[in-house]
Formats: structure tokens, sequence, C-alpha cells
């Protein structure tokens, strides 16, 4: 049931206040969702109610232009109606006019130029238009009228207005103007001379000025457009980052958001519609991999939708965008056929290891070959994520002293310090004796750099050469295991557990090596020590191949 309320709701998490009102039955069709919810953006009780009584206001005026259809506007109500803009504007250079780069005032009057009579039929039509391409001042002008029209389609749509091309057009010429008169006002501010902003600039916007169309944080930046969707990303991740989320929750988020922008062919996040969120989503359903398989509906649900979701929901909360396009888009939960258990069957795991060892190097760099010899073998005896152990360094092993095995024991520690761990917590884990009678070890001490399996970019980072290596390690795998019901990676950890529950391992140790999170409060206390690692990691049988 969609909520009513008469005063201002707080979120729960950012502590913004919101204006929530349900859409009334006979307005449903044409507002398109049940409730409406509008950032007040500010934390500030107080300042919500008049903000909230604002807000209020302006809802139930476009609600009764919505139940009244098709408009006409004259141009002196596209004047009212745009005169707010230029208030906002002024306020968001005020302090440093000169920084104003994007509205051009030399071009401001010129907006829109008609072609006189019989242009297109000029001798010369051809070079003519070649000339205009090359014009700077042409793009430049190009790109304010799209901003002028994409403003005026937001003003039309807040205040619920449906009118023709032509009274579009209008809102749009009036937007043009108010932006001029504004910016002029600021070069009169940049040569430090008076300006009386109540006359020259009108009036205020009654609104809250987080719910206009542009948002004021890019604006205040200088974006030459709207925030762009690129942007987004990057603005969400500034914040993300220090609440302790995942290099890796980054990267995949901004792929979602670098495949949308691909999808709609520009990256404007105003222009995003639930629409185009629909559509991306059924394009990314008939979408093929690599492989040539089909786009899992779990990714495009738990990968593409929830990153779009997520950035789109926060940039709402900070009064970025006006609404959250991906709210309420999903995918149908199907019933997944299992035709077998996920993990490796003992013959599976005997070819891929016997592959491994087989390898010989080839063209490919030494870490991937390194990672294709190395990983799956680490695997099988570690239950690890595979990404836990393509981002190794060379410290991350050590020879450690563990009662009962007087010659000590070689530890592998698998932590956040080397890059992404799910848990965010690092943990130990005993080599089994035949990884050591391999030779893994001798190839740690042997590296020369810090990375073991990787070659880390120009800038220093990792998450785009690690994501490299697991694919490359997931075709090779998948080369030799065939089978799509186990997966070319992650079905050693699920093989882990399987065997060594046979070996009698207890349940919680078993957890502890792999990294997974206790069931159970009762669970959370105490530790499971090196020793009773190690004592777990030598039950392990070996693996002959």
């Amino acid at each position: 049931m969609a909520l009513m309320t008469t005063r201002p709701w707080k979120h729960p998490k950012t502590g913004i206040y919101y204006l929530r009102r349900a859409v009334p039955a006979d307005l449903l069709a044409r507002v398109g969702k049940r409730e409406e919810k509008i950032s007040l953006g500010t934390k500030d009780p107080v300042r919500a109610k008049g903000l909230h009584a604002s807000a209020l206001l302006e809802l139930e005026q476009r609600w009764a232009n919505l139940r009244c259809g098709a408009a006409s506007l004259s141009e002196r109500e596209a004047h009212e109606l745009a005169a707010p803009l230029s208030a906002w504007w002024f306020d968001q250079h005020r302090d440093e006019p000169s920084q104003q780069t994007f509205w051009r005032t030399d071009l401001g009057d010129g907006l829109w130029p008609r072609r006189p009579p019989g242009w297109s039929l000029r001798p010369a039509v051809g070079a003519a238009l070649i000339e205009e391409a090359a014009d700077s001042s042409v793009h430049a002008r190009c790109a304010m009228e799209d901003w002028c029209s994409e403003q005026a389609d937001a003003l039309l749509k807040r205040r619920g207005l449906v009118v023709d091309e032509t009274d579009r057009r209008k809102l749009a010429r009036a937007v043009a103007a108010v932006m001029q008169r504004a910016s002029l006002a600021l070069h009169a501010a940049m040569r430090g001379e008076a300006v009386d902003v109540g006359q020259t600039l009108v009036v205020r916007p009654a609104m809250p000025t987080s719910a206009m169309a542009t948002p004021p944080a890019e604006m205040a930046q200088n974006s030459l457009l709207p925030i762009s969707l690129t942007a987004l990303v990057e603005a969400w991740w500034r914040e993300a980052e220090r609440t302790g989320k995942a290099a890796s929750t980054h990267e995949a988020y901004a792929h979602a958001f670098r495949l949308l922008v691909a999808f709609l062919g520009h990256d404007n996040a105003h222009r995003v519609t639930k629409h185009d969120i629909v559509r991306f989503k059924d394009h990314r359903l008939a979408s093929r991999k690599r492989n040539g398989d089909l786009v899992s509906a779990t990714t495009v649900k738990n990968s593409d939708l929830a990153a779009l979701k997520a950035v789109f929901g926060w940039a709402l909360d900070n009064g970025r965008i006006i609404e959250n396009p991906a709210l309420g888009v999903t995918v149908a939960k199907a019933a997944k056929v299992k035709l077998r258990e996920r993990e490796f069957t003992a013959e599976e795991a005997r070819t891929l290891l016997r592959a491994a060892s087989d390898l010989t190097p080839g063209r490919e760099l030494p870490q991937t070959y390194a990672a294709k010899h190395w990983i799956p073998w680490v695997l099988a005896f570690t239950g690890a994520r595979v990404g836990e152990i393509a981002q190794l360094r060379r410290q991350d092993l050590r020879r450690e002293t563990v009662a009962g095995y007087p010659e000590g024991v070689w530890v592998l520690r698998i932590t956040p310090e080397a890059g992404t761990v799910k848990t965010k917590q690092a943990r130990e884990v005993p080599l089994h004796p035949q990884l050591v009678e391999l030779g893994f070890p001798a190839f740690v001490e042997g590296g020369r750099g810090e990375r073991l399996f990787i070659v880390p970019d120009v800038k220093g980072q990792i998450a785009g050469p690690l994501q490299g290596v697991k694919n490359r390690l997931s075709e090779f795998a998948r080369h030799h295991v065939i089978d799509p019901g186990v997966s070319p990676n992650h079905s050693w950890r699920h093989r882990f557990r399987t065997v060594a529950t046979e070996a009698g391992v207890s349940g919680n140790v078993i957890d502890a090596l792999c990294g997974w999170s206790a069931k159970s409060v009762g669970e959370r206390y105490g530790s499971v020590s090196l020793k009773a690692r190690t004592d777990a990691i030598m039950r392990l049988p070996r693996i002959e191949v």
C-alpha cells in the first residue's frame, strides 16, 4: 500500500527528508507509478517542513494539470515557468562567476537560427554544411539548445503539463532567455559590478533546488552538460569507497553503466527513463557472452539491474536526479533445472589438474601461464575463491611453526591487503603437502614481482588485470570440462567442502578455511586455531592425476 503522509518523511539511512504521497487512482496510468517520492534536499527538520509545504502545493498543481489534459502555453506563462532557473543558475556560480563556461553569452541570443527561404537549394550548400560542421560554435550552440529543451521537459513534467511541440519549443526558448540574462549578470559580477539579484534574476524557485532538473553539485563543478551517467557512478563511488565497498563492486557497477551508455547512445543521466531501463534489460537478456552463450537472467538481475538501482537510488537520495528510473524493473525468477551437483567430479578434477600440470608456456604473459599452471591446484586444496588466489603477493605465503609439525608448515594468508576479499576479513590456510611437493612455495619465492599471477596497470591498479586473469582461467577450464552444469572456477569451492566433509573435517573448520560467515551467533564465539586448520588440511587426500 502506498504511503500517505502529511509531514516530511525521513529516510532511515541517509536522514534526508522527503515528500511521499500516494498517486490518486485516476492518475495512475498517466503518472506511471503508485507513489510520488520527492527529495526535499535537507536533513534539517525545521527547513523540511517549509519545503514540504511548497513541494506539496506544486505536486497538487501538477496532478490538477494532468487531469486537465493537453494545455496551451502563452509566452508570458512560459517565461514565468522558466524564471526560477535564473536564480538557481546565478547561485551556482556567484562565488566564482568566471568559472562558468557552459553558457556562452555570445551565442545565447542566436539559438535556434532560422534558415532563409531556399537555403537548401543553394549551389554551395554542401560546402556550407561542411564548414558549419567544423565550426566549434555550432557544437556549443547545439549543446545549449539540447540543455534548454531538457530543462523545458523537466519543468513540464514537474507541473504535469502536456503541451504540443510548438509550446514545448516556446518554453525551451524561455529557458534560453532566462539563462542568457542570468549569465550576463554573472559577467557583470565577474567585473566587480554590483548586481541586484532580486531585480535582475526575477524570483527564486518555490521548489526545492535539489529537485531541479540539473544537479547543483555537477554544475558547481562547472560540468559542460547535465550530469553524465559515467560521472554519476564515480560520484557514487567516492562515497561508497569510504563505507568499505570493494573495488570489484565499483568495477562491476561501472561496467553496467558502460553497457547502458552504449545501448542508449548517450551519457545523460537526466534523459534516462524507466522505459529505457526496461529496453536495456530486454537487450541484455538477448545479448551473448564471448563464448556465444546468452547472458543469464541472474546476471541481468543481480549484476546489471542491481548496479543501476543502487547508483540511481543514491543519486535520488542525494538530489542529483529527480527519480530512480530503475526502480521496480526486475527479471522474473525462474526455477533452475538441476541435472547434477555443482562440484567437479573426481574425474573432472583430475582432467583439469592434469591439463594444468602438462601446460607449456606459450605466447601469453608468464603470469597468465603461471595462473593456469598453479591456480587450479591451489583452489583444489584451499577452497578459496579464484580472485583471492589470483591476486596473491609473494609476502602472502610464509613458513610457520605449528605444534605437532616439527618441520613447520607453509601458510597462505588471504587478506584484503592484497585485493578484494568478500568478507573483508583475512584468513590463513595451511598448504597441503602435495602443493609443497609440486613446488608451489619454490615458485612463490622465486617470483620477480610482488604479484604472482597479474601485472598491475600503469596506475598500479589490479581490478582490470585481475578480471582478465579470471577470464583466462575460466576459458582454460571450460576447454577441458565442458559440462555447463559446473562453474569453471567456482566448482573447486563446492568440491573442497565435499572432500573435506568426507575426510571428517568439522563444518566450522571448513567455514574458517573457506571464509564462510558463521551461520549462528554461537558459532561466532571462539576461533579456529592454526593447528586445527593444519590438522584439517592434512586430512585431505592426495589427488593422483
